[in-house]
């Protein structure tokens, strides 16, 4: 009697999230659920906003800021890097709270003082004024010293940040202005082709495990196929038309196809949401869909108030739209199975998104108790860096608690830097602990 009570009150608290899925009778002691889709969160990791903190209120959710540094205060004396105080004063920053951060060294940002390290300037680097975008002094790149301590910078920020969970993706930056790999209009004061090479080697040697982004994917970057591309320009000069249009870039580079396995993202046209969101919402969502996009910043429309109150239909769209997002569309587990035995689970889904998960980030399967503790979890054998646009599929095996009883099964996927269950699905499902609860299991104590 006390079971069948137990049973009943636990399926009165779990009714509300399953009421409007599509339930099967179970056959041969098999659970099948197809739950409802709901809308996806607005704040998944690594994906939708990346912005400023410094520009002002935000106004809609968001995963990830946008932090630029100059290399001299980063490197402020020679071979000592300030990585923990900078991080100490930007990380900490109340907008910045509990988000991933996507990184830029600059050297030369145009209208603001150098950022080249003074220790250099005494090794005899020298640089030229310009008055283009508000004026600036462009360093000479070619310089052997230049070159080399450029190679030294990158390979400890790689020691620092190639395995840093709270790092989400690190852009080139060092070259041209603003680190966007270009001198325009003053072509002549850019790095050489050559220079250019041994910075993106650098980079590739220092960071083995974290997604690096280019701002331009032809000319050099076509021999380089392991780096992803930010287009800050978006989505005005994303396809164009024009032949230097980013991805008439990406197309003249091989790299039209590289968003399924490296990460494509960048800025919006500056203080233009209300276009893009507004009357050229339609050109909007299509280049999103070209782009494979998966996040939009430093600026973007979460940092317009008027946009986030008047548009906040479309900027919602746009969030859920970039990027992945996962939506189980059938779940199927054993009802019950013996103490100790083997639990059977299969999950079948959909990314609804445009583009992949960058990150081989663990996909767990967890065991319940009724208050929410973990009895058990198991690591499940998938990547899921390939979960593409379209469907997926999960099977799998988990090992049942020793000790009889009624347990949840639940499901997540972790993230490295906050060692919780982080990305959230497009489901009306419950959730204990973070843990998307798949369903309930009768774990039977053993015949003797």
């Amino acid at each position: 009697m006390f079971r069948f009570v137990k049973l009943f009150f636990i399926g009165l608290v779990l009714n509300p999230f399953l009421e409007a899925a599509d339930l099967e009778k179970p056959a041969d002691g098999l659970s099948i659920t197809r739950p409802a889709s709901s809308s996806g969160p607005l704040d998944n990791p690594l994906k939708g906003y990346c912005l400023y903190t410094t520009a002002g209120k935000i106004h809609r959710p968001y995963s990830m800021v946008f932090q630029y540094v100059s290399w001299k205060e980063l490197e402020p004396v020679e071979g000592r890097y300030a990585f923990e105080d900078w991080e100490k004063r930007k990380w900490s920053h109340p907008r910045a709270s509990g988000k991933h951060v996507v990184l830029r060294v600059y050297v030369d940002y145009p209208s603001k003082s150098s950022g080249l390290p003074d220790w250099l300037r005494a090794k005899g680097v020298t640089e030229k004024d310009y008055r283009a975008h508000g004026g600036g002094k462009s360093p000479d790149y070619n310089h052997p010293q230049m070159v080399l301590a450029l190679e030294r910078l990158i390979a400890a920020m790689g020691k620092r940040y190639n395995t840093h969970p709270r790092v989400a993706f690190i852009q080139l930056g060092l070259l041209g202005f603003w680190g966007e790999w270009h001198t325009y209009p003053r072509g002549e004061l850019f790095a050489s082709e050559a220079t250019q090479h041994r910075i993106i080697r650098a980079y590739l040697k220092a960071f083995p495990n974290k997604q690096l982004m280019a701002r331009y994917a032809d000319g050099v970057l076509s021999k380089y196929h392991a780096i992803g591309f930010h287009d800050d320009m978006f989505p005005e000069d994303t396809d164009n038309g024009k032949d230097w249009s980013f991805l008439a870039r990406m197309r003249r580079g091989g790299h039209i196809d590289s968003w399924k396995h490296n990460v494509v993202g960048g800025e919006m046209v500056p203080n233009a949401a209300g276009k893009w969101m507004g009357n050229q919402w339609a050109y909007t969502q299509e280049m999103v869909k070209r782009s494979h996009f998966s996040w939009v910043g430093p600026y973007g429309p979460a940092l317009d108030a008027k946009v986030s109150v008047d548009l906040v239909a479309n900027s919602d769209e746009l969030v859920r739209k970039m990027g992945y997002q996962f939506r189980l569309t059938e779940i199927r587990h054993q009802k019950s199975v013996f103490a100790g035995g083997e639990c059977s689970v299969v999950l079948q889904g959909v990314n609804e998104g445009v583009a992949p998960f960058y990150y081989p980030w663990p996909l767990k399967l967890v065991w319940l108790d009724a208050k929410g503790d973990i009895l058990s979890t198991v690591k499940i054998r998938d990547d899921i860096r390939k979960w593409l646009p379209g469907k997926f599929e999960i099977k799998t095996t988990f090992t049942a608690p020793t000790t009889s009883g009624i347990y949840h099964l639940g499901f997540g996927i972790e993230d490295p830097w906050k060692k919780n269950p982080a990305i959230r699905l497009a489901n009306r499902l419950p959730l204990m602990g973070g843990w998307t609860v798949l369903g309930l299991v009768q774990v039977k104590s053993k015949l003797k």
